[in-house]
């Protein structure tokens, strides 16, 4: 089993980093077909490689979406198989935490609720990895207030980490009454650069496709790149109005830091996105969203 995992995991180092040569390629690709389109002269630097490149050019068909990438081998099941996702806490948690995991566990369909307990990183991630685990989701607290998320995508990443803020949980809303267990549908909106797509897609496959007469609705909205998470079930009044319930959690998240790795190997996985909060422009730069 390991040295499978083993030969799983270089062919898909492997193939990642295939995609920079291949980005290339199709990079030159592409500017001799504007040139050859619009009647200029072809680039010097592709000159030598134009008869090559203009034979492939021949075999490509409408429709493709360019190379593609690493980001497909990870989500490919996505859709065709429900995901299957894992809740658990940081060491000793306390009992505010044990409540958040709880009510975490509720909001995501086919989850279930791990103890914590003296297990370390890599025996946790094995074990998930053994039992077909799509997700594993761990939250953090400070001071009792849940304050961080790590979605870990299995078997190879990728890895993304979240602060928390703003927590309400249903513990604390007076009069709720039992949660819905439908699939729920997603409304995802201002995910629209690229960063904000593939965050979109971390947060979108954690959820299994749903029925058309599902009356559950799971908002992630973005505004400066907080990520706020609404979570609400509907009912029609009447063949013209509907009513919104918020049934909670509510919580507001901020993305610092993806890596294409797994938790057991996070101190040399690459990291693929990191949030630099120092830098002069931070304040002023959107990362999730094309304003």
């Amino acid at each position: 089993m390991l040295r499978r995992e083993a030969r799983l995991r270089r062919e898909y180092l492997y193939r990642k980093a295939q995609e920079a040569k291949q980005h290339s390629i199709e990079d030159k690709k592409q500017r001799l077909k504007r040139a050859l389109e619009e009647n200029r002269l072809i680039p010097t630097e592709i000159r030598r490689e134009a008869l090559s490149l203009q034979k492939q050019l021949e075999f490509d068909d409408e429709g493709g979406e360019g190379v593609s990438s690493h980001v497909d081998d990870e989500y490919r099941w996505a859709g065709v198989e429900d995901p299957k996702i894992m809740v658990t806490t940081s060491r000793d948690p306390s009992s505010r935490l044990k409540m958040f995991a709880k009510e975490m566990k509720l909001i995501f369909p086919n989850a279930q609720r791990m103890n914590r307990g003296k297990h370390e990183m890599g025996a946790l991630v094995q074990a998930c990895k053994a039992n077909e685990v799509t997700d594993l989701l761990i939250v953090h607290e400070h001071r009792g207030m849940p304050d961080g998320l790590i979605v870990c995508h299995l078997p190879f990443g990728p890895t993304a980490y979240f602060t928390l803020c703003n927590v309400v949980m249903r513990h604390d809303i007076p009069d709720l009454g039992t949660m819905s267990e439908a699939y729920p549908h997603l409304i995802f909106h201002n995910f629209t650069s690229r960063l904000g797509q593939r965050v979109s897609n971390i947060l979108k496959y954690l959820f299994p496709v749903p029925k058309e007469e599902s009356k559950r609705v799971m908002t992630f909205s973005n505004n400066d790149d907080y990520i706020s998470l609404r979570h609400h079930v509907y009912r029609k009044t009447d063949h013209r109005n509907i009513e919104l319930s918020e049934i909670g959690p509510r919580f507001e998240m901020k993305l610092y830091m993806i890596k294409l790795g797994t938790l057991e190997n996070e101190n040399t996985a690459e990291v693929e996105w990191r949030w630099h909060p120092y830098t002069n422009t931070a304040k002023k730069r959107k990362y999730l969203s094309v304003e």
